[in-house]
C-alpha cells in the first residue's frame, strides 16, 4: 500500500486521487497512521463484505439457537 503524508496528500491532491484509483492509499499524520483514501469501487466492495459477513453471522447464530447450541452469559464470561 503507498503511503503519503498529510502534507504530501494535500500538495498533490490530484495525484492522491489518481493514485486512490488504482490501490489504497495511506494518509500519515505526525509518523502515525490516519486514513485511508479508497475509490468508491473498493468501499463499495469492502461495505459489501462487512454486509455479507454479518448476514452470515445471524444466519449462523439463527441456526444455533434453532438446534438449542446456546450458552449463558454468566458461563460464557466465566470462560473467558
Amino acid at each position: 500500500m503507498n503511503t503519503l503524508t498529510a502534507n504530501d496528500a494535500k500538495r498533490n491532491f490530484g495525484e492522491l486521487l489518481m493514485s486512490a484509483q488504482r490501490g489504497p492509499v495511506k494518509i500519515s499524520k505526525n509518523n502515525k497512521d490516519a486514513v485511508v483514501v479508497m475509490s468508491i469501487r473498493d468501499y463499495e466492495e469492502l461495505e459489501a463484505m462487512k454486509s455479507e459477513y454479518l448476514k452470515h453471522c445471524f444466519e449462523s447464530a439463527k441456526e444455533d439457537l434453532a438446534k438449542g447450541n446456546v450458552v449463558d452469559g454468566q458461563s460464557f464470561l466465566s470462560a473467558l
